[in-house]
């Protein structure tokens, strides 16, 4: 697999070779629900009541990002699941 974000990506996925995103998982308290962030893919921010929830999302919203960055809707990327110290407190 090869990272989103790092050089060559773009053309990583062009030559079909799978990739991946890391993806930061928070957790609000005051709402009581969670949000990612990527320090790979800019304005991946999504959010949820649920870890599957949320991932759901996130897996959807990173898909549309990289099509949009690529101009192309046909690629796809695991995302790589990071948690903060208060997510994993409410998991």
């Amino acid at each position: 697999m090869y990272r989103v974000g790092l050089p060559g990506w773009k053309l990583a996925a062009r030559l079909n070779i799978p990739l991946s995103l890391r993806v930061d998982v928070h957790y609000d308290p005051e709402v009581q629900s969670y949000w990612t962030t990527s320090p790979d893919l800019d304005g991946l921010i999504v959010t949820g009541h649920s870890i599957d929830e949320l991932l759901k999302e996130a897996k959807i919203g990173m898909n549309d990002l990289i099509g949009l960055a690529l101009k192309d809707r046909r690629f796809t990327a695991v995302p790589q699941l990071s948690f903060s110290p208060e997510a994993l407190g409410a998991a």
